[in-house]
């Protein structure tokens, strides 16, 4: 049994799936999707927030758009009329994500779902009226790819958070928390704005503790290390960054890889769909894929988010990326998925996993003449080219290992961005 505590509740390990899975999808969407707006490089999902702060662009735009309209008053036009949870999950499938984390409530506190903690403020009884954590984890679970929910800690205008944080946690986070749980039983739980208070007021360890035993996904649940002011790349399950950082300058190096960790960030610069950001804002395939191998490499997750429009439909470009990197994977999954962090890996431009007693380095360029790989060299040892037929030859460059390749056609190669070499143990 796991104390309310946190020596005892890191104890936990984070169960193997998470980084067995390696891709997962973030979806940032809700009220916050219907006026789409943000200044290019900023958060679309805090419109919400931003409208009602004076000399702010979003506030400057809300009032030319929409007057006096309050921010509530957009469940209306959030309809997500041409919304398939079967097209999302077939396109996650595609991806090669093996997880995807839904934005169940974000901090202006509208729910995906009916709660009996957000009467009249939930899309069950709202705009869609439709439970969209239900629709999406049965299609979810339908094609392999595990649900996972995230949901914000705080909440802008809840009348008791601001009068009270402690009371809000405990009579309404906390039971909203444990029925979100016990009604769609999510493999992962990301929560998010605990920032403004320390994990005491939020009594994150009684929660932590009831997750980890007395509730249905005790066995295989990955919560993150957002449970209080103090706790990001400190406590609770994986670690996480957020466009590289984790908070006051501190990076996941800092850390010393103590947990497993997982980045997330956007297409774009904005979680939330913003319809500011421009072609050039959203980054190309190879970048992404690139981000892949540098995280997998250093043994982390990569959650990568779409920020879906209000009709439910998720934006042509960002369908493009997430179906790219799948083809990639779908070519060099088996030095991702299940893999671990090379320990003592050399350093530079060629990037390493290990898994299932092979090695594989990542080339960020295209795969010609010879390329020095750093490792040892060892007699015996063998090289191949994941989705080429063409030998790779192994040779000793002064004590460590080379590749050399053959010319290629690269049109005959089933890989592009990133290649991938398997290298097998001597025998």
């Amino acid at each position: 049994m796991y104390q309310n505590n946190w020596d005892s509740l890191d104890s936990r390990p984070v169960p193997s799936w998470f980084e067995d899975a390696k891709f997962g999808i973030f979806i940032h969407w809700g009220l916050y999707s219907v006026p789409a707006y943000a200044p290019r490089g900023t958060y679309a999902e805090w419109y919400g927030h931003n409208m009602t702060l004076q000399n702010n662009p979003t506030r400057a735009f809300h009032l030319k758009h929409y007057g006096d309209r309050p921010y509530s008053d957009f469940v209306k036009d959030f309809k997500a009329e041409l919304f398939d949870a079967g097209q999302w999950a077939e396109l996650f499938e595609k991806a090669g994500a093996r997880y995807m984390n839904l934005v169940s409530k974000h901090h202006d506190g509208y729910c995906m779902y009916p709660s009996r903690y957000a009467p009249g403020w939930n899309a069950m009884e709202t705009g869609p009226r439709r439970d969209f954590c239900a629709e999406l984890k049965e299609a979810c679970d339908a094609r392999g790819v595990r649900f996972g929910v995230y949901h914000s800690v705080y909440e802008w205008t809840h009348p008791l958070y601001l009068e009270n944080p402690e009371r809000y946690a405990l009579e309404h986070l906390l039971p909203m928390l444990k029925e979100l749980v016990v009604n769609y039983e999510p493999a992962t739980l990301f929560t998010d704005g605990e920032w403004e208070h320390p994990s005491g007021v939020w009594h994150s360890t009684d929660f932590l503790a009831w997750l980890y035993n007395e509730s249905p996904v005790r066995e295989f649940i990955v919560p993150n290390d957002r449970w209080g002011k103090e706790t990001r790349g400190r406590h609770g399950g994986n670690f996480t960054t957020e466009y590289g950082m984790i908070e006051g300058g501190r990076t996941i190096e800092d850390t010393g890889f103590s947990r497993p960790f997982e980045e997330c960030r956007g297409i774009g610069a904005s979680f939330g769909y913003n319809r500011m950001e421009t072609a050039e804002d959203y980054l190309p395939a190879v970048d992404l894929i690139e981000m892949l191998v540098d995280l997998v490499s250093a043994g982390g997750n990569f959650l990568l988010n779409i920020g879906p429009a209000a009709d439910g439909t998720i934006p042509a470009i960002m369908q493009d990326r997430l179906l790219e990197i799948g083809s990639w994977l779908a070519v060099n999954g088996e030095a991702v998925y299940g893999s671990r962090r090379l320990e003592a890996a050399p350093k530079g431009p060629v990037k390493f996993t290990r898994a299932n007693g092979f090695v594989y380095a990542f080339l960020k360029h295209f795969p010609a003449g010879k390329v020095a790989l750093g490792l040892p060299y060892e007699p015996g040892v063998n090289i191949s080219l994941l989705g080429c037929r063409e030998p790779v030859e192994a040779v000793d460059d002064g004590g460590r290992l080379a590749a050399v390749f053959p010319a290629l056609n690269p049109d005959k190669l089933a890989s592009r961005h990133v290649y991938t070499l398997k290298i097998s143990p001597a025998k």
